[in-house]
């Protein structure tokens, strides 16, 4: 299936593809053959879905679970700090989370 040349997919387990040129609001893109108007502007290295990704799925970059969905991700949409929550940074660490240790 078709992919933008500014995405990228960097293993072929992944369900991520990397921003390669930043997107502006309004950019058009296909991602996997389906054709995404981008919401908001994204930067380089910003991550799109691949493909659906349930609610508590692991999100898979670089061949490796980096995270679990948050919440249900359609194909093509951003997947960052709103809708994935890491697997390994604690949450004690992470702004604005509080943790009894």
């Amino acid at each position: 299936m078709a992919t933008d040349g500014r995405l990228l997919r960097l293993a072929p387990a992944d369900n991520v593809l990397i921003v390669r040129q930043a997107l502006q609001p309004g950019d058009i893109v296909e991602v996997e053959g389906v054709t995404i108007t981008v919401p908001v502007r994204l930067g380089l290295g910003h991550k799109l879905a691949a493909a659906p990704i349930a609610a508590g799925d692991k999100v898979v970059k670089y061949g490796a679970p980096i995270g679990r969905a948050t919440e249900d991700i359609p194909v093509g949409a951003h997947v960052h700090i709103h809708n994935v929550v890491s697997d390994y940074t604690p949450t004690y660490a992470l702004p604005g989370e509080e943790q009894e240790l």
